[in-house]
């Protein structure tokens, strides 16, 4: 796969969570509480969207980088969107950014690509299901059931796009009139959790805490982006040590490389179980606007 580092922990990170969910599931299947199969079909998106994250599809250049520099002052991969595209140029040339500040904008450009990629795949899969249940002929219970299936599944849709028009809206205002000295939070994922709290159905004390605890979140993740960085230099010495020779010296480098490895794969493991579970949280806040 030629993958970096830190990508290898993240996707060990990414299997780990998935693994637990299908443990979770099996053990609802084997009590009958997945009859309807949504789960399941839960279950399968994720892994589609972790197997094209990471180039396992089989799909030439389906893989999205996930870099947290910009190497030379350019980026290292494309937005595949004109619209975020022409952002991006605007900002990178309107001189109101630092290299640091460009760095943290690349990530909420980046971020905003991802939540795209997976709209897209969760819209690929309610098509497919809609094609399918418009072949039924006889209706009965079991139809029935897969109307409420595509009915959670439009909700999720609705939930997916007004993230990602909430997010354009935010990198649009940010690439014009650079970076709020007074924004809560700097974190993509995290100012996305904010403005989606926000909009849900939680009373001032509930958002007060939920501001809290994405304080917390914020910081966990800051702390993962550290031994990110930590694990790449790593490798970078390792593979520089490795040419020398000097075994003592790649001995002391391997047992720290692998150290790191662990704590990076550890922390990326808890970011986004913790990310899971702030977002359903979200998720029932929404759903019971719509009631």
């Amino acid at each position: 796969l030629h993958l970096s580092a830190v990508k290898l922990a993240e996707l060990h990170s990414d299997l780990k969570i998935q693994e637990k969910d299908e443990l979770s599931w099996k053990k609802l299947k084997a009590e009958g509480l997945d009859e309807d199969g949504e789960k399941e079909a839960k279950l399968r998106r994720n892994l589609n969207v972790i197997m094209t994250k990471y180039g396992m599809n089989g799909k030439k250049d389906s893989q999205l980088v996930d870099t947290n520099y910009i190497k030379d002052g350019t980026e290292s991969d494309t937005l595949d969107d004109p619209r975020l595209e022409k952002l991006w140029s605007k900002a990178k040339t309107s001189g109101k950014f630092s290299d640091e500040e460009l760095n943290k904008l690349w990530r909420e450009f980046k971020h905003h690509k991802e939540k795209i990629h997976e709209y897209n795949i969760l819209l690929e899969t309610v098509s497919r299901t809609e094609d399918i249940h418009k072949n039924v002929i006889n209706p009965s219970e079991e139809n029935l059931v897969k109307e409420e299936i595509l009915h959670n599944k439009h909700r999720e849709l609705k939930d997916k796009l007004r993230s990602i028009n909430q997010g354009f809206e935010r990198l649009r205002k940010v690439s014009h009139q650079g970076y709020d000295t007074t924004s809560e939070f700097e974190e993509p994922r995290v100012i996305d959790l904010w403005d989606m709290a926000k909009s849900a159905n939680f009373t001032e004390k509930e958002l007060e805490s939920f501001r809290e605890e994405l304080k917390h979140f914020e910081a966990k993740i800051e702390k993962h982006h550290h031994y990110q960085k930590q694990l790449e230099i790593s490798h970078q010495k390792l593979k520089h040590v490795e040419g020398t020779g000097d075994k003592d010296h790649l001995n002391r480098n391997k047992e720290k490389y692998a150290m790191l490895e662990e704590k990076t794969k550890e922390l990326g493991y808890k970011v986004k179980k913790h990310l899971q579970d702030l977002s359903s949280r979200i998720s029932q806040g929404l759903q019971h606007n719509e009631l």
